[in-house]
């Protein structure tokens, strides 16, 4: 897998510059909690970016923002406890947050939870490449948001903030993820899901780089629960992406 120290140190920073960007940021009713895992999960989130990073990626896999009881508890995009811990080796302790949400208190890696995006996303990379160094080699998964939003127990995604909240939250987003597409030169940026692909192309107008889209893996889409692996794959397939 190829290797640049540079890169690396350019993503955590960008990262801890969105963070910094993102904690100015006010959110009113009815989002009662925000969790932002690059802070209290921090540790995790930087070591995802050391080993898993440091280089130029052919394929950026770009997700919305985190679950409840996937990047929110372990700070790993699509972070299903099982996937973070077994197959990415990552493990590590998780603070907690300023200002915990008590419908969704932070575990780290201890959640039993299981983040079925995750599962299916890791879980289809998993079957395909064997092992994570050789996914990585040429992939990386990141997420456009980095904050999660809660109403209480109910998850909020960001697609549904009314629009001057998402207008300033879209800023921080899109300087982030030009940033993120500067140092890693991908090929290509799939989007998973409509939200992701729909952010990639507003940010990314201008670039080279070549923008398509996977079904999101949700178990609230009926299409995913049908066998969202082989969806997936064959529209990866479809754009060339995967042969």
């Amino acid at each position: 897998m190829e290797r640049d120290a540079d890169v690396t140190e350019a993503l955590i920073a960008a990262a801890r510059q969105l963070s910094a960007r993102l904690a100015t940021l006010r959110f009113a009713p009815p989002v009662t909690h925000v969790y932002d895992p690059l802070t209290y999960a921090r540790a995790a989130h930087e070591m995802y970016l050391r080993r898993y990073a440091a280089g130029r990626r052919r394929v950026l896999f770009l997700g919305m923002n985190p679950g409840p009881f996937g990047m929110v508890q372990c700070g790993v995009p699509f972070g299903e406890i099982a996937a973070v811990r077994d197959w990415l080796a990552i493990d590590c302790p998780v603070e907690t947050p300023t200002v915990e949400n008590p419908w969704r208190p932070i575990e780290g890696f201890a959640c039993r939870r299981s983040e079925v995006s995750g599962r299916r996303l890791w879980g289809l990379f998993r079957e395909r490449f064997g092992t994570a160094e050789l996914f990585f080699a040429e992939h990386f998964v990141a997420n456009y948001c980095p904050l999660a939003f809660f109403e209480r127990a109910r998850n909020l995604t960001p697609d549904k903030l009314p629009a001057a909240e998402a207008a300033a939250l879209q800023a921080a987003c899109d300087a982030h993820l030009q940033t993120m597409v500067a140092a890693l030169q991908p090929e290509w940026l799939i989007g998973v899901g409509a939200f992701a692909e729909a952010r990639a192309r507003q940010a990314l107008t201008g670039t080279s780089v070549r923008i398509g889209r996977v079904l999101h893996p949700s178990p609230a889409s009926p299409a995913a629960n049908r066998g969202w692996a082989a969806a997936a794959s064959s529209q990866l397939a479809a754009l060339g992406v995967w042969e």
